[in-house]
């Protein structure tokens, strides 16, 4: 395999002019179809949404919002994927760095979670070399894809006592 040398990666926003790439990229990625009202709001998203290029070519992206859960808040990662091409490339460290970024300035994240389908092994280790630990499994989670159940994997943000976890290493 070819090896790329001075590759340059970069995120963007998501606006209306490059929305559609963002759709086409998830429809490729992801084994889930999102809504046109979906992606209406991820225009209202800002810093929680991001495209990632590579050589000025899109092939990631990020989609994330802030939850309330009693007193909590969780910032919840609706997608984050990279085209299989640049796996193994950082995209998808430099993707889940903006998501720690973004949590570490709020300063009030208790957490960061998603879902993911049980069987992509390669999804649950690459979030667990970030720290996520498995924290539940919702079962029939996804309706038109096999296996339809999803684990639940979350990061804590604030220990026990209320201080922010220490820095782990996020690098590739």
């Amino acid at each position: 395999m070819p090896r790329i040398v001075d590759a340059r990666m970069e995120l963007g926003d998501v606006t209306v002019h490059n929305l559609k790439q963002l759709k086409k990229l998830n429809a490729v990625i992801l084994p889930v179809a999102y809504s046109d009202k979906f992606y209406t709001d991820v225009l209202e998203l800002g810093n929680l949404a991001k495209l990632a290029y590579y050589n000025d070519v899109v092939v990631g992206g990020v989609c994330c919002r802030i939850d309330h859960e009693g007193d909590k808040r969780k910032l919840y990662i609706m997608t984050l994927g990279c085209l299989a091409a640049y796996r193994r490339h950082g995209v998808g460290t430099m993707l889940f760095n903006h998501v720690m970024k973004i949590a570490k300035e709020d300063g009030n994240i208790d957490c960061i979670f998603l879902h993911v389908q049980v069987s992509n092994d390669e999804a649950i280790t690459f979030y667990k070399k970030f720290g996520f630990e498995i924290v539940g499994k919702k079962e029939n989670y996804y309706k038109r894809i096999d296996p339809p159940d999803a684990f639940i994997l979350q990061k804590e943000m604030k220990t026990s006592n209320g201080s922010e976890e220490s820095e782990q290493n996020t690098s590739k």
